[in-house]
This record gives C-alpha cells, sequence and structure tokens, in this order.
C-alpha cells in the first residue's frame, strides 16, 4: 500500500535539490524554527556585547556605545594595556 507522503515524495523525486531546499525553507514550520534560532543567535551576539562593554573604561560610565564604538574603544583599550605591560 502506498503511504500518505509517497504522492509528496514523488512529487519532489524530479525536482534539484536547490528547489526541494527551497520549498523546505518556504514552510511555516521552518519559517519559525528559524526565525527562533536567529533570536538566539541575536541575544547571544548582544549579550557578548554588554559582557565586553563592563570591562571597557568609558566617562560617562554608563555612555551608551554603539557596537562599533565597543570593538574600536576593545581595540584601543588592548593596545594601551600592550603598551603599559611592555614599560
Amino acid at each position: 500500500g502506498a503511504e500518505p507522503g509517497d504522492a509528496v515524495r514523488k512529487e519532489l523525486q524530479h525536482l534539484s535539490r536547490e528547489e526541494r531546499r527551497r520549498r523546505r525553507r518556504a514552510t511555516a514550520k521552518y519559517r519559525t524554527a528559524h526565525a527562533t534560532r536567529e533570536r538566539i543567535r541575536v541575544e547571544a551576539f548582544n549579550m557578548a556585547f554588554a559582557e565586553l562593554r563592563k570591562l571597557l573604561p568609558t566617562l560617562p560610565p554608563d555612555k551608551k556605545l554603539s557596537k562599533i564604538e565597543i570593538l574600536r574603544l576593545a581595540i584601543c583599550y588592548i593596545s594601551y594595556l600592550n603598551h603599559v605591560l611592555d614599560v
């Protein structure tokens, strides 16, 4: 006997691998799972920036910095610390 998924599988066989991937990504279940993974990734990314920000000296101490400002300040601070250690 034929199983429920057989017809769908047979229909998808003639499609290219890329087209099958495209169709799978079009499903609501896939999009929801992808959005959840992306949200977790972005939260982890932002938490890493927040942790780095806590280690950097600024005036005032609670000054809001953009991500690029945090990275640039970290580079300068690491360079400064290297210089202090070398002297």
